[in-house]
């Protein structure tokens, strides 16, 4: 290795990213030379007289620059860059070989071997310290990468962390939430009473059930709260307890009859309380659709409010179908809002139907939306294959699931509760 000995270039002492310099040449004329440059422009220098020497003191402490001579007994620079890059990896560290060669295939040599400039003999002290300048930015742009990805790392494990917290809270909400729900198929008297719930995240803000206070009169509810998600299960978590099968005196839709018998309260005024009880509480700005209906088993009689929620369907035992209600206000969106009752009766073997929105606004293949007619359609064609209870639920699913287009999930929770009356 050469270097001019011309008088060097007046510079700072470094304050970058190359600090550590190690210099490795069989010539020990060549490294002094190269030291004092280095060394009087503030770099800590070490020095090797061959390829092995210099791959020792790697080992123990790596040089943020190399500059190493291409022609060496032994072990050549280019076999030493080979081997610096294998024990260090192409980290944070700048090579540069120092050689004569001006050939484009030994420079293309040079490049495969894991250098990352040359400097042609005798070496322009001018020209190093540019190339030092180069190997400064580029190592700095590293390990700022480097630290930057280090973050990255870092924060996606936090955020892996608080994903799984988060999925275990929402499966154990889940789980509670499915605790609210009443067996599949429930038997009251000449009625059966079927529910299903498929919510479209972990948790859902629709709820089905029913209750009775004996005597063959039966309650059933279906209710979607507005949004989804957390907030909105939550919202059915309360609306629950205020609709409680195991608890008849909180039950807003009971009340004391004679002796210690309780006896259901007309729909209109059940949802006339619960919109009252959502407006008095502070802080809620959900509101929920509802379609609650009160039975008579004994002869069929249904009195029900549709509190903004989808049209009830008649299932005739004859195979006609019948729509039911006419819209209304949602409950706890507006005060003093007034909830018309509907009246039907069932006959032997028919069947009501309550479907959340997640079924009759749910996109089919074909475009558009299933709507009240989809329904009627879906409802008619399993009613007419003979399932029953649950089966007939599951049936309907199904089938609104093969409705809509491939690949696509359902973009809302689904429920639906099923009331048949026997003969």
């Amino acid at each position: 290795m050469q270097v001019s000995a011309d008088s060097a270039v007046a510079v700072d002492a470094p304050g970058g990213a190359i600090r550590d310099v190690l210099i490795v040449d069989d010539s020990r004329f060549q490294r002094r030379i190269l030291r004092a440059l280095l060394s009087r422009w503030g770099f800590r220098v070490r020095e090797a007289g061959s390829g092995m020497e210099a791959l020792a003191l790697c080992e123990t402490q790596p040089p943020d620059l190399v500059l190493s001579d291409w022609m060496m007994p032994g072990m050549s620079g280019l076999a030493f860059c080979r081997a610096f890059h294998a024990l260090l990896g192409n980290g944070s560290n700048y090579f540069i070989l120092l050689t004569s060669k001006r050939e484009k295939c030994e420079v293309a040599e040079g490049l495969d071997a894991g250098a990352d400039d040359f400097l042609t003999k005798p070496v322009d002290p001018e020209e190093l310290r540019a190339r030092i300048s180069a190997g400064d930015r580029m190592i700095a742009m590293q390990r700022e990468l480097e630290e930057k990805n280090r973050l990255i790392s870092e924060t996606l494990s936090a955020l892996r962390s608080a994903h799984d917290a988060i999925e275990e809270d929402l499966r154990q909400a889940r789980r509670i939430q499915q605790a609210l729900v009443p067996a599949r198929d429930q038997r009251f008297g000449r009625a059966s009473v079927s529910v299903l719930l498929r919510p479209c995240g972990h948790v859902g803000g629709d709820l089905v059930g029913a209750f009775t206070p004996g005597q063959g009169l039966l309650g059933l509810y279906a209710i979607d709260v507005s949004g989804h998600g957390i907030t909105s299960a939550l919202m059915t978590a309360r609306v629950a307890g205020y609709l409680s099968a195991n608890f008849p005196d909180q039950n807003l839709a009971m009340e004391r009859g004679p002796g210690s018998s309780f006896v259901l309260r007309p729909p209109e005024e059940v949802a006339s309380a619960l919109n009252d009880r959502l407006l008095a509480d502070a802080g809620i700005e959900q509101y929920f659709t509802m379609l609650y209906a009160t039975v008579d088993t004994r002869d069929g009689a249904v009195r029900l409010v549709q509190a903004g929620h989808p049209n009830p369907l008649i299932l005739r035992a004859s195979g006609t179908c019948e729509m039911l209600g006419a819209g209304g206000l949602p409950v706890g969106l507006v005060g003093e809002a007034r909830f018309e009752r509907v009246e039907a009766r069932l006959g032997r073997e028919d069947r009501l139907l309550v479907c959340s929105d997640g079924v009759t606004e749910c996109r089919l293949a074909g475009g558009g939306m299933l709507g009240d007619d989809g329904l009627i359609a879906l409802a008619t064609e399993v009613a007419g294959s003979g399932a029953r209870g649950s089966a007939f639920l599951d049936a309907l699913y199904e089938r609104l699931l093969r409705a809509m287009p491939d690949g696509v999930d359902v973009a809302d929770d689904v429920s639906a509760v099923l009331l048949e009356l026997d003969g």
